[in-house]
């Protein structure tokens, strides 16, 4: 597999396919600035710079880097794209107090073999829904819990469509994880309203169109043991 356009302004530059096994997926938006979605677990790192400039960008334009969640195999490589492109760091404050105390667990860092070494965020969102605003572009959020508690679904328009970032929806709800199944299957409900055209997803790749969508969300609901 290689790097890939979702849409127009929108890629896929890092994954366990094309970057690094332990990997959940990387997305890239070109607004002038460059604003990435997740960031690998950390040893993937220059192999998706190589990749972002293989389609024919300046990694030293990502301005921020956007984490959907707390989990290794998203977070591990943020770090280095705030050293080597000047990136700043935003998530969701509720899974931004885990990253910043070190929390090995709930981070799942053992489970990739990678040590977290705590660092600062530097945009922490709070509440429910916002807009990050990239010039004349804006990526919408919305918080998620469930999967950890400060979860976030992305969705923006290109080129007509509704592009929705929901990472790891078909991952296992874990109680040593302190996964919330509760909240999960009400953010499911939360996802499902947005009627997205395009999915991407972290590790299940990218749905379409709308009918597409729609299916696998429920579809992921109902291997969740709740009815759709």
């Amino acid at each position: 597999m290689r790097t890939r356009q979702i849409v127009e302004n929108v890629y896929q530059v890092g994954g366990a396919a094309i970057s690094d096994v332990r990997d959940g997926a990387v997305y890239l938006l070109d607004f002038d600035e460059l604003v990435l979605i997740d960031s690998g677990a950390g040893p993937g790192f220059e192999k998706t710079i190589r990749n972002i400039e293989t389609i024919g960008f300046d990694p030293s334009k990502i301005s921020t880097v956007i984490l959907t969640h707390c989990h290794m195999d998203h977070i591990g490589g943020a770090t280095l794209f705030r050293q080597h492109c000047g990136s700043r760091i935003v998530m969701h404050a509720l899974d931004a107090e885990i990253i910043e105390r070190g929390d090995q667990h709930m981070t799942a860092a053992w489970c990739f073999g990678i040590y977290l070494q705590p660092f600062r965020i530097d945009v922490k969102l709070r509440g429910n829904q916002g807009r990050l605003v990239f010039g004349e572009h804006a990526v919408n959020w919305i918080h998620i819990p469930g999967h950890t508690p400060g979860s976030i679904a992305l969705y923006l328009g290109e080129g007509g469509k509704r592009i929705l970032f929901a990472q790891d929806m078909s991952a296992p709800l874990l109680e040593d994880f302190k996964c919330d199944p509760i909240a999960w299957r009400e953010s499911m409900d939360k996802l499902l309203a947005l009627e997205a055209d395009i999915l991407c997803d972290s590790h299940a790749g990218v749905f379409r169109p709308k009918h597409r969508v729609k299916a696998y969300i429920e579809r992921s609901i109902i291997e969740h043991g709740f009815s759709s």
